[in-house]
């Protein structure tokens, strides 16, 4: 049985349609019987990264209890990635990138010495066993466009921590007018059906 971790970060609550479509696809992977984790990273309170917070993920030896409590926070959200083997995760557009949300729990996982390592070659990956989706919604129309900061920075990142099996599902145009939303998320479920399987 797969285990599916899925990160929503939309902030547009009941009108979102990157959650809309993530739930959507957590009912197809109920019908096939996989473990999902949701992680609502909107509700999760995670801190932004400060100096004093950056200083002491890096490992440092006297650490503050906020430095504390910031580490205990990224042990637990790593174990929770380590612990499944599909991360579905949800990034709408917001000014040509991803939300804040999600940039935060980044932040909190990519970690030197725990998610990836430095090596005379370079950095190296350590979540070499993980297969990803992105689900990104935008008003416009961005793919493959100088305006589509989303998708380079997380092909990168998500790569960076060694998740190089990465699927892009786009619903674009979404403020375009009620006909090019529809055709534009019906296109998306029909990615996402041949995708969980």
């Amino acid at each position: 049985m797969s285990k599916v971790l899925v990160l929503t970060s939309s902030i547009l609550g009941e009108y979102s349609q990157s959650t809309k479509l993530i739930d959507y696809a957590v009912a197809q992977l109920s019908e096939q019987g996989a473990e999902i984790t949701i992680r609502d990273l909107t509700s999760s309170e995670l801190p932004t990264l400060d100096g004093e917070l950056a200083a002491g993920l890096r490992g440092l030896d006297a650490l503050s209890a906020r430095q504390q409590d910031v580490i205990t926070l990224s042990n637990r959200l790593v174990q929770e990635l380590k612990a499944h083997d599909q991360i579905i995760i949800t990034a709408p557009m917001y000014n040509f990138t991803i939300p804040t949300q999600l940039k935060q729990w980044i932040d909190l996982v990519a970690r030197a010495g725990v998610t990836f390592k430095y090596t005379n070659e370079g950095p190296v990956g350590l979540l070499t066993d993980k297969k990803a989706i992105v689900i990104t919604t935008r008003g416009g129309v961005h793919r493959n466009a100088t305006s589509d900061h989303l998708v380079p920075y997380l092909k990168t990142v998500l790569g960076f921590i060694g998740i190089d099996e990465l699927d892009i599902v786009y619903a674009e145009g979404l403020a375009m007018g009620e006909p090019t939303a529809k055709e534009s998320i019906e296109k998306a479920q029909f990615e996402l059906d041949s995708l969980l399987v």
